[in-house]
């Protein structure tokens, strides 16, 4: 049976299947949200199936993917400075000569079409090992945009996997309340009738009613929490939330420790290794600006034809020359000193952005290892909450028959089980969620380690198509 949410705040909305649950809790202990295993309807979203729309789908990612082929091409831009360079030129005039000799009567005039035409070959033979560098410069750019792509990916998985739990968390939570509405209508009508009969006062009448406005006004925020929950994982996932089921933690995948994932994390992090690649980024480019003060060495053929070259008509002349250059820098006013100072200060930002980088994914990790730790202790904490508010709100009603108990102990006692129900709720959704966290904070969380059912985009394939491309305008997919 599912419910839409347009009592409580005037929206339709379609929250996930888990009010089923939600009114279990309302009336016996709740099972654990990460282990409930209903059978699942033919239209149930799983959280796998999710994540998988979410890769495929996720315009975040398919740019960044974008990103990654458009700097495959540094390698073939840096494979240039090997090969040759071909240009021909042509030029074509009309001219005319008006020649008066002395001693002549007339002058003499003449037109011609002068046309020269030019193909010329440079290649260069050595230019300081600014080519070599570049070559590697380019591939390791091409590194931190692979890792740049993987960090994309786990970070898109982990908001997805948050905001799929945050819908199922706030579905239960919104059900919970509306059921809470329900009860305190029921205590506040109970209350009213012994009002009338003289057995309670008008206190708690007072009582009942403030107790059921807050309720409805819990039930509102509650709504719009649930909202909000739907809008983000609408815009991770790319469709609404349907028959969502509950998941389950990825603990089989997380460490056994919290030293080992930290070990783990440093030599497998995309941050990281997206910095170190940088870092060799930057230690190339010093090299490749350091070759500016090397000598260049190149060899160029020219073949050159003239037709009426001079204005002399039906003149023609043939030239080819081979001629090698080689430059030698001596001084440049200093400008490629300083850009050597510069590419070396940027080297060494690179790799103190190294260190920065190790410090916030540790940072990260222990923060995510905390919380997904303390859910697991808290879900036990809090089933015990359930089960004791449960009798204390039994034993309250039953003591408040035979007037032992006050109207507003009974309140009390329903809020307390209320708030216990929320909590647990809310630290079985902290356990899933810190679970992905953790593994997304140790770099591992992706398709492949999901084994999500995907097509998995492999960067090597658009990289194997180009880095030897000599000519074409074509994109490898046909653009």
């Amino acid at each position: 049976m599912h419910r839409q949410s347009a009592d409580a705040c005037g929206h339709r909305i379609r929250p996930a299947r888990l009010g089923a649950f939600a009114r279990l809790a309302c009336l016996a202990p709740p099972v654990a949200l990460a282990l409930v295993c209903a059978s699942a309807p033919a239209r149930a979203e799983t959280i796998s199936g999710a994540l998988a729309r979410a890769y495929e789908n996720s315009p975040d990612l398919n740019a960044q993917r974008a990103n990654t082929r458009a700097i495959d091409e540094n390698v073939p831009k840096a494979m240039a400075g090997y090969r040759p360079t071909v240009t021909y030129n042509q030029s074509l005039g009309y001219q005319y000569t008006n020649e008066q000799l002395p001693g002549a009567s007339h002058a003499s005039s003449a037109g011609a079409f002068p046309r020269t035409e030019q193909l010329q070959v440079t290649e260069n033979l050595y230019n300081g090992n600014r080519t070599v560098n570049g070559v590697r410069q380019a591939d390791s750019q091409i590194d931190a945009a692979r890792e740049q792509l993987r960090l994309t990916e786990l970070t898109l998985l982990d908001n997805a996997a948050t905001f799929y739990m945050n819908v199922l968390r706030d579905t239960a939570i919104l059900d919970l309340d509306r059921n809470n509405v329900r009860v305190l209508r029921q205590q506040l009508k109970f209350t009213t009738d012994q009002f009338q009969v003289g057995e309670v006062t008008r206190t708690d009448v007072a009582n009942a009613q403030a107790a059921l406005a807050t309720g409805q006004a819990t039930a509102f925020q509650a709504q719009s929490n649930l909202e909000n929950s739907i809008a983000n994982y609408r815009q991770y996932v790319g469709v609404e939330p349907h028959d969502l089921q509950p998941a389950r933690p990825l603990e089989s995948l997380v460490p056994h420790s919290l030293e080992a994932a930290i070990a783990d994390a440093m030599s497998n992090h995309p941050s990281i290794q997206m910095a170190l690649h940088n870092a060799d980024v930057a230690q190339y480019a010093v090299k490749e600006a350091e070759g500016a003060l090397l000598p260049t060495l190149g060899v160029t053929g020219s073949v050159t034809k003239e037709n009426d070259p001079q204005g002399v008509p039906n003149e023609s002349l043939f030239s080819g020359a081979v001629m090698a250059n080689l430059t030698v820098p001596l001084y440049d006013g200093g400008v490629t000193y300083a850009d050597i100072r510069q590419a070396k200060e940027q080297y060494g930002q690179a790799r103190l952005q190294v260190d920065l980088a190790r410090d916030q994914v540790r940072a990260q990790l222990v923060s995510a290892w905390g919380v997904w730790q303390n859910a697991r202790a808290v879900i036990q904490a809090q089933r015990a909450a359930v089960r004791a508010a449960a009798i204390a709100l039994t034993g309250t009603r039953e003591e408040a028959k035979v007037g032992q108990r006050t109207t507003l102990d009974v309140l009390n006692a329903q809020q307390a089980l209320l708030n216990a129900r929320v909590n647990l709720v809310s630290a079985q959704r902290d356990r899933v969620v810190g679970s992905y966290s953790v593994l997304a904070a140790i770099g591992r969380l992706s398709a492949g380690e999901l084994g999500l059912h995907v097509v998995r985009y492999d960067p090597t394939v658009h990289f194997s198509q180009v880095k030897d491309k000599w000519f074409g305008v074509d994109t490898p997919d046909g653009r």
